[in-house]
């Protein structure tokens, strides 16, 4: 269970920095025509598969307690 909230919490504290902190500065700014995705769809790429885990882990978690819960 320690290891659950461990993953837990770190994916919380992902998710708080990344909307908090917002799209990271460009590398090399001022060249134009370089391949790629922009930072704000690679931020929202992020956030998705940010949000997929959470879902996951709360399925998993509510797998669990159900299936401890008394009948």
């Amino acid at each position: 269970m320690r290891t659950l909230n461990i993953i837990v919490g770190l994916l919380v504290t992902t998710l708080v920095t990344t909307l908090i902190a917002g799209p990271r500065p460009a590398t090399r700014p001022g060249r134009g025509g370089e391949r790629g995705l922009s930072q704000s769809t690679e931020n929202a790429i992020l956030l998705a598969g940010a949000v997929a885990v959470a879902g996951i882990v709360i399925t998993v978690v509510t797998a669990y307690v159900q299936s401890k819960l008394p009948r």
